[in-house]
């Protein structure tokens, strides 16, 4: 067996990068019975240290996925309101009306199962694991030397897409940066983005007409952002677009953006399953109107910081993304699309690209499918700068060259995220009183980011998986290095 340690060490890290931390662990334990080089041995007992943590993470994922289900079968989504939807689920026999004890309309598990099998898990136009690229739609054009903020008029979209397009090397989706004033319709720009780049690329339709709306039709290179649900209700407004683009067959990027606290429930576990739970209630309405269309999950779940507004520069930003990803990319298989790589920092300082960077790296680290709002954003995605995206391009450049350098023995890492066995517990008591705000569940969990926060921080102290990354901002702003 000493003879072929090292090579039985390389399958315990592909069982890893394929989540059988069980046969992994099992694998390790016996090299550490058997192996007496010390060299593989350091290495083993590395990866065990590991384990149990790993395992216990996926276990918890496998526990969002399914109280995501039991959302909607035991407490519903608040659809009674809505004529169009309700017609569509009596219609295909999926609502439980053998349910007293739902607060809202409970769907069947037996058509939840059906329609999630229907979701294709292969995505023709993917551009890979660990992909970023722009996106957020934000509001406002933050222009070089210019004090006032408006969108983007037709020539400046020329010149972001000129942009996008001459970056290809490192950007892997095109998602629309910004919003467009009069001056250019949301098709026109469209136009633009098919002429200059052809990768993946990402609009929302339903400001569009139903002729400029098949654009995307039958087009592997595009997904179309327009959404439907939030807060567990539908949101009127988006109804139809919605289910005109899945009718039409568009590739469907389904985004929740729930908000800890605000919007959703308070603790990682409980707003990872509100948040997947309404995701897969969208998939199942594209499923049933168009068996077989291409869902990607796109639940992108936000934080807050103190005052109440969008944290991009939290950590906790990063964390819970990456944990999204993970129950995707771990349990369910559906393509999944996240959100980081940005700042809550307005201004196009050297501090806001490095925290741009160090968001990029964590969730590279822990690895993600494919990130929107990695590059350009600021000001927690309200606005958008053509000056800080040519700065981000270039420090990915740098950390994919350094990342390509990383030792590939390190296995998976941890992300030690927190058990909260009230979750589902947690999501009722917000459907019955209506606010987050007003829950118990909430006002118990207003410390568990910071919590969770505190233990990954700590568990990297004892290990740096990948040191040749920055890990810390202190540590580089303080050395002064790496900036233009």
């Amino acid at each position: 067996m000493c003879q072929n340690a090292g090579t039985i060490f390389k399958k315990g890290i592909l069982l890893e990068k394929d989540t059988h931390f069980k046969q992994a662990q099992d694998l390790y334990e016996d090299l550490l019975l058997h192996v007496t080089d010390e060299t593989i041995l350091d290495e083993v007992r590395l990866r065990l240290d590991d384990m149990d943590d790993l395992i216990a993470e996926k276990a918890v994922y496998q526990r969002i996925d399914e109280n995501a289900k039991r959302v909607l079968t035991e407490i519903g989504m608040n659809i009674a309101d809505n004529q169009v939807l309700m017609d569509i689920l009596l219609e295909a026999g999926a609502i439980n009306f053998d349910n007293e004890t739902a607060l809202f309309i409970p769907l069947k598990r037996s058509y939840i199962d059906h329609c999630l099998e229907q979701v294709p898990r292969e995505m023709p136009g993917d551009p890979g694991m660990n992909t970023f690229g722009t996106g957020a739609t934000s509001p406002f054009l933050k222009r070089a030397g210019e004090e006032e903020l408006r969108p983007a008029n037709r020539k400046e979209y020329e010149q972001i897409t000129c942009l996008v397009a001459e970056q290809q090397d490192v950007v892997n989706i095109f998602s629309l940066p910004v919003g467009c004033d009069k001056s250019i319709s949301l098709f026109e720009v469209a136009q633009l983005m098919e002429k200059a780049y052809p990768g993946l690329k990402m609009i929302t339709t339903n400001s569009m007409t139903a002729d400029e709306m098949t654009f995307l039709q039958e087009k592997e290179d595009w997904i179309d952002g327009t959404s439907l649900i939030t807060s567990l209700a539908p949101m009127n407004n988006m109804v139809e677009p919605f289910l005109r683009s899945a009718r039409t067959g568009n590739n469907l990027l389904l985004i929740d953006q729930t908000i800890a606290g605000v919007s959703g429930a308070g603790s990682p576990e409980s707003l990872l399953t509100q948040n997947h739970a309404q995701v897969i209630f969208m998939m199942i309405i594209a499923q049933t109107v168009n068996p077989g269309i291409l869902c990607v999950h796109g639940g992108i779940p936000s934080v807050t910081e103190a005052g109440g507004n969008l944290s991009y520069s939290s950590p906790h930003q990063t964390f819970i993304n990456a944990a999204l990803a993970r129950v995707n990319t771990w349990i369910t298989g559906f393509p999944s699309a996240q959100t980081g790589g940005s700042t809550s920092l307005i201004d196009v300082t050297p501090h806001a690209v490095f925290e741009s960077e160090l968001s990029r790296n964590s969730l590279r680290k822990y690895g993600v499918h494919i990130l929107r709002h990695a590059m350009g954003a600021l000001g927690s995605l309200n606005f958008f700068s053509m000056e800080k995206f040519l700065e981000d391009c270039e420090r990915e450049r740098y950390s994919r060259k350094i990342f390509k350098t990383c030792s590939k023995n390190v296995g998976v890492m941890p992300l030690y995220f927190p058990r909260d066995d009230h979750a589902f517990e947690g999501i009722r008591e917000i459907a019955e009183k209506g606010n987050p705000k007003c829950t118990d569940h909430t006002l118990k969990n207003v410390d568990s980011f910071r919590q969770w926060e505190k233990i990954i921080n700590d568990a990297a102290q004892k290990k740096l998986y990948c040191p040749q990354l920055n890990d810390t901002v202190i540590e580089a702003m303080s050395g002064g290095e790496r900036f233009h």
